[in-house]
């Protein structure tokens, strides 16, 4: 998947498709947050407590 947006950036590039090129980097710097993002562990919330109730 990385070979192919390489490949249409470096095409809209070529082409002068400025919003493409925007478009691209856009979607790249979106999957390597979400890869960021799934290393990360997540956080135990525990259970909500409603105070005064029984």
């Amino acid at each position: 998947m990385e070979e192919d947006l390489l490949a249409r950036r470096a095409r809209a590039e070529h082409e002068a498709w400025l919003g493409e090129v925007e478009g691209i980097d856009l979607t790249r710097q979106k999957r390597e947050e979400a890869k960021r993002l799934a290393r990360i562990a997540p956080v135990e919330l525990g259970i909500p407590v409603i105070a005064g109730r029984r």
